[in-house]
């Protein structure tokens, strides 16, 4: 390499350092008045693209991106595409903005592309040996389960898992203890399952794995933007967050943090360019921090995009969202009950509940329910066929109203009437 990495890294930041690029313009929102909500509510659902009279309940699949953080990404791409740069020094202030909203360290920030990717680096990455066992439970979503699968098949390591109980903190932490065995290397939680919601103890999990040894990684796909996630407060090795479901980032958007004490323990599995660096003597070397899991040249505006939706659910309110979110997922919880034959797999209100409603009935077989929704009324749910639970789930976010969630429970009703 005949241009020594820090000469290039500092050529490739002073050419994007002349293309000016701005944060670009704050969405205006009303101010919040707790007496009268629905007037903030609206201004906040009328930042989303969504076609009028489609009813989006699938945030826990794939979130729709409001249209601040759409053109925050459209005016990056245009202003680099202007140079012809990469603009990779604009990382730095994305990063910045993404540790603050998960409570991290810059340096435990690493941007990838989801969090199947973060999953699998932890996974690839950690020293394992035939015979380590992982304990995860069975609700993990294939992007939490596949990467350790992968491993049991060609490094055979063991794969331990538990069934989530909707119902007790407790239960689940002595579920998990109980695998625990002297080759126990790593647990993996969901921090909020996807199936059905559920609220996992990762603070418990991450005090017992730290009397052990374990390495504890949260997968927070579908907590990070649907509740308030703290990277330090959570206890955990490494997290995983999705940018493009709850968060309402950019497609292909994703973090992994690593603690900073840990991360000599977590090799990258891929390296390239920004990866490390060559000294003087032509060594290579990683770099500092987290930016050790990142490679080549990638896309800024979406990172600068996922920033920009973390910076608009803060001026929203992180709280305030999360209660949203479980304000609407109990509206849709006690309507959908009320139905005669519907079977409701997700926890009841409390400290185990999310902003997600699973639900089933018998009279109907779930996909021929999935269709009717979304061909009659424009609801559109999310098949949830892991584990066999042949269900619909719900989700509840920024994007719905209490009327979109009044329709649906009426039109899940009239299919059952119609149907039986």
């Amino acid at each position: 390499m005949s241009l020594p990495r820090r000469s290039f890294l500092r050529h490739a930041a002073l050419g994007a350092a002349g293309l000016g690029l701005a944060r670009g313009a704050d969405a205006a929102l009303p101010e919040f008045t707790a007496a009268r909500p629905e007037p903030f509510w609206e201004a906040v659902r009328a930042l989303y693209p969504l076609e009028a009279g489609f009813s989006y309940f699938n945030t826990g699949g794939l979130g729709s991106t409001p249209t601040p953080v759409l053109e925050r990404v459209a005016e990056v791409t245009r202003r680099l595409q202007a140079k012809a740069e990469h603009g990779h020094a604009q990382f730095t202030g994305a990063r910045a903005d993404v540790a603050r909203f998960l409570g991290a360290d810059p340096a435990e920030v690493a941007f990838v592309r989801n969090a199947t990717e973060a999953n699998a680096t932890v996974a690839a990455g950690l020293p394992l040996r035939a015979g380590d066992e992982v304990i995860f439970e069975t609700h993990a979503h294939p992007g939490g389960s596949f990467p350790w699968l992968q491993a049991a098949r060609g490094r055979g390591v063991v794969v331990r898992t538990f069934e989530p109980d909707p119902r007790s903190a407790a239960v689940n932490v002595d579920r998990i203890t109980a695998l625990c065995g002297p080759r126990t290397r790593v647990i993996q939680l969901s921090h909020i399952t996807a199936p059905t919601g559920i609220t996992l103890p990762a603070r418990a999990v991450a005090d017992l794995c730290r009397t052990r040894g374990i390495w504890f990684h949260l997968d927070a796909a579908q907590s990070a933007g649907m509740v308030p996630v703290d990277f330090a407060a959570l206890g955990c090795d490494s997290l995983a967050v999705s940018g493009h479901k709850w968060i309402g980032g950019p497609l292909e958007t994703g973090v992994l943090c690593v603690r900073r004490a840990r991360q000599e323990e977590l090799a990258p599995p891929l390296v390239g360019a920004y990866s490390g660096d060559l000294d003087a003597n032509g060594r290579f070397a990683l770099s500092a921090g987290a930016v050790r899991y990142e490679y080549g040249t990638r896309n800024v505006a979406t990172a600068l995009g996922l920033a920009a939706a973390m910076r608009l659910q803060e001026r929203i309110g992180r709280e305030r969202i999360a209660a949203r979110g479980r304000q609407l997922a109990a509206q849709a919880r006690a309507g959908l009950a009320a139905l005669p034959g519907v079977e409701i797999l997700s926890p009841e209100p409390g400290e185990l509940a999310a902003a997600m409603v699973t639900f089933r009935t018998a009279r109907i077989p779930h996909d021929r329910l999935f269709g009717l929704l979304l061909r009659e009324r424009g609801i559109r749910t999310r098949p949830v066929t892991e584990e066999n639970l042949n269900a619909l789930r719900v989700s509840t976010h920024l994007c719905n109203s209490p009327a979109q969630v009044d329709a649906l429970v009426a039109a899940v009703g009239e299919f059952l009437r119609r149907e039986a």
